[in-house]
């Protein structure tokens, strides 16, 4: 069946964002979140012109998003990734003896099925209908991981940007 939802730079325009979000989510802010966004839309583009009129366009890319970060964590697996500090170092404090952590690093220290629920559905803009069938689960379960989701980020990230203020 011929696809007649228009060009597929529009679909580009419309989902790009959601989607970068999503890699993001699930790999930080680097370059393995875009490769996953390029990729997603290579793969996109190869099957647009034969996919049916009525598809979900945004679950659709991030089903196939989730493919290819799934495919970049596996890749990272296999690999070996220098760094300039050991890791006993580099899980730290800043100057302030505060953890130095940024949200991604906070999303990508989540549990996979937080992880992944917070992603789809926070980032997403999926709902837990369709995030439960992109992660094969339930809605029930999906909604009650991404709400510990949700609580463990909100707690984690008081933690981190907490301080003692001083007497005035």
């Amino acid at each position: 069946m011929m696809n007649t939802l228009g060009p597929f730079e529009h679909c580009v325009q419309q989902y790009g964002a959601t989607v970068l979000r999503v890699c993001r989510a699930a790999l930080g802010p680097n370059a393995d979140a875009e490769d996953a966004w390029s990729e997603t839309f290579l793969s996109a583009l190869r099957s647009w012109p034969t996919m049916p009129e009525d598809t979900n366009v945004e679950a659709w890319l991030v089903r196939i998003a989730k493919n290819k970060t799934f495919d970049i964590i596996r890749t990272r697996g296999r690999r070996a990734i220098p760094t300039d500090r050991l890791p006993e170092l580099s899980a730290g404090l800043d100057d302030a003896g505060l953890p130095d952590l940024t949200v991604w690093q906070l999303v990508a220290q989540l549990p996979e099925r937080q992880r992944l629920a917070v992603a789809y559905h926070y980032l997403g803009g999926l709902p837990h209908t369709e995030t439960a069938a992109v992660i094969g689960s339930t809605p029930e379960a999906v909604r009650r991981a991404s709400a510990d989701g949700i609580k463990t980020l909100r707690r984690r990230m008081k933690r981190s940007t907490s301080w003692e203020q001083p007497d005035e």
